[in-house]
């Protein structure tokens, strides 16, 4: 889906400024203000949803949604917050307040940037699937059970972070639940999915946030509004200010940065994928890594909460011909005049209305179809998705990404290590069946003397114990011992370390130690440790031909020719049929 311009640190603006045109902004205007409109309720909702007050949504989508149109590495990519950090949000404003998730923004900013800089944007989708659909599903599970609240009016002064203790103070107050609350948000979500079954073009989040506000309102309903439980929202941004910073505060916020950063990084590039899908263009993935950086110190700097790409208002905003980074820029302008205009009618909002926005939000990202796809995957894949999406769930979605990628990376680790073996073809010549395989071993006249053993696969750390433990058997000692590696394509620290002390154990007991069949990464890596002058280069032979004429000369044996390959004979009759 990329090609080299993918890695340009280059804003997509830059490029797309020479060929602009009155008609493409015309188009990009209509689109902006429609995916505006469309970002209302949802930075409200997830603001809430994370702890905090309406309006730090309102500052993410206007100051972080600008920054990614205009520095982002993608023509249609729209920012703001989403629903992946409402979890992740919520926890750090419990544990460390708002300072805390203002500087982990902050950090998750910096960190952003270097991984840009890094040219990390093409590693970091290399996230094993069932990591990502087990901690996906794992925040849809805890966004959709973290509305029950004001789904049903529930009389919860504080609403406890961890899942379990969530759904006991649910069912302690089960008796405080709020009717017409009920059935606002009950309202709310059959408008929404009536509306998008018959109508397209406008988002049924709108229509339901208006019917439903103008009923509770005209009619009265004793239910939470936003101005009734956070006041007015500010018909202006304030000003950047720098967060309360400790070393023990920074200390302790790494993690839930670092996590921040990676779920950023992650659902930014997603998004920017499924967009060059729909437009048939090409992201530049560096570039929006840095640009997400930019607007999360943007975002944190003006007390907004974290941004990332987000995939439904990216697709409303190239459905509606949105095809520059203009269109997401008036987006971020469409916000803003919403905010300064009408900010003081949003107060009158029912929370059970967002809750039941929310709700649908939960359903939609929650892939279950993608999770139900895995249970017929291997079963490695499987115990990683089972692991982070409950870890997710029930303890932290922090602890579960740091423990789904180090679960992924050693069950990958131990297939990697069933896959590449070593034998000793040597004792195996007697029982090995008769092949056309020019280059087999079966083919050579291998010396008394002579043990030659074959490394197939990766050469790396998960396999040299059962190396060492091969090559280190003795029963009559040969004074050759020649180590194939013919199928050997790369090689690390631990292997190089393996061939050293089999190098010196041959020495030991008076045998020569010949490689064969090296590639270029392993020679490379011989030559760097120092190695290949061990050994000796007399002793690194190109092919398994030479390494046995190399083996005959030692021996005082005549050297041999090299076999001719096996060709098939091709009767008259075969050939003219």
């Amino acid at each position: 889906m990329e090609d080299r311009s993918t890695h340009m640190l280059k804003p997509k603006l830059f490029t797309i400024l020479k060929d602009y045109s009155f008609s493409r902004f015309r188009t990009d205007a209509v689109s902006g203000i429609i995916v505006g409109i469309v970002a209302l309720p949802l930075a409200i909702a997830f603001a809430i949803a994370s702890g905090v007050t309406p309006e730090r949504g309102l500052i993410t989508a206007v100051i972080a949604g600008f920054f990614i149109s205009a520095l982002g590495g993608s023509r249609v990519q729209i920012g703001g917050p989403t629903a992946a950090f409402v979890v992740i949000v919520y926890n750090v404003v419990q544990k460390f307040g708002l300072d805390g998730l203002i500087l982990s923004t902050l950090m998750a900013g910096i960190i952003l940037i270097l991984f840009g800089l890094c040219g990390l944007g093409g590693v970091i989708k290399f996230i094993p699937r069932p990591v990502t659909v087990g901690f996906t599903s794992g925040i849809a599970v805890l966004i959709f059970t973290s509305q029950m609240k004001d789904l049903f009016g529930l009389d919860i002064i504080k609403l406890p972070s961890d899942f379990l203790e969530k759904c006991a103070a649910y069912i302690e107050h089960i008796n405080s639940v709020n009717y017409h609350a009920l059935f606002a948000g009950v309202l709310t979500i059959a408008i929404i999915l009536l509306w998008q079954r018959y109508i397209k073009k406008i988002p049924g989040a709108i229509v339901a946030m208006i019917i439903v506000t103008a009923t509770s309102y005209f009619l009265k309903l004793p239910i939470a509004t936003i101005g009734s439980t956070f006041g007015e929202i500010p018909n202006r941004l304030p000003f950047p200010s720098l967060p309360h910073i400790s070393l023990a505060l920074v200390r302790n916020l790494i993690s839930p940065a670092f996590t921040i950063a990676l779920l950023a990084g992650i659902e930014s590039l997603l998004s920017a994928v499924v967009a060059d899908g729909m437009i048939g263009g090409k992201h530049r993935s560096n570039m929006e890594l840095v640009a997400q950086g930019i607007a999360n110190i943007g975002s944190s700097l003006f007390g907004g909460i974290p941004a990332t790409g987000a995939i439904a208002r990216t697709a409303v905003n190239v459905h509606n011909g949105g095809r520059t980074p203009v269109a997401g820029m008036i987006h971020a302008v469409t916000l803003f005049m919403i905010m300064i205009l009408f900010g003081r009618w949003a107060k009158l909002i029912p929370l059970a209305c967002l809750s039941g926005i929310l709700i649908i939000v939960a359903c939609r990202i929650a892939e279950w179809h993608s999770f139900f796809s895995i249970l017929k995957a291997p079963k490695s894949d499987i115990l990683v998705l089972f692991a982070t999406f409950f870890l997710t769930v029930l303890v932290d979605l922090t602890v579960a990404i740091q423990i789904g990628m180090v679960l992924a990376s050693f069950l990958l680790i131990y297939r990697l290590s069933k896959t590449a073996n070593i034998k000793n073809i040597t004792k195996d010549l007697e029982d090995e069946e008769e092949t056309a395989d020019y280059h087999s071993i079966s083919k050579r006249d291998v010396p008394p003397g002579v043990e030659v053993f074959e490394v197939q696969g990766p050469f790396f750390f998960g396999m040299i114990s059962s190396f060492i433990e091969a090559v280190q058997i003795i029963e009559k000692p040969p004074k050759v011992r020649i180590i194939r590696m013919r199928h050997v394509l790369s090689i690390d620290d631990t292997a190089l370390n393996a061939l050293r002390q089999t190098h010196n154990f041959c020495r030991k007991h008076n045998m020569i130690f010949m490689l064969s069949g090296v590639h270029t990464q392993p020679l490379f890596a011989l030559e760097r440790s120092g190695l290949l002058k061990e050994i000796g280069e007399d002793n690194i032979l190109g092919n398994i031909d030479d390494a046995l004429n190399r083996a005959r000369e030692i021996l005082g044996l005549p050297k041999l020719n090299r076999p001719e390959p096996f060709i098939p004979t091709v009767s008259r009759e075969e050939h003219s049929v």
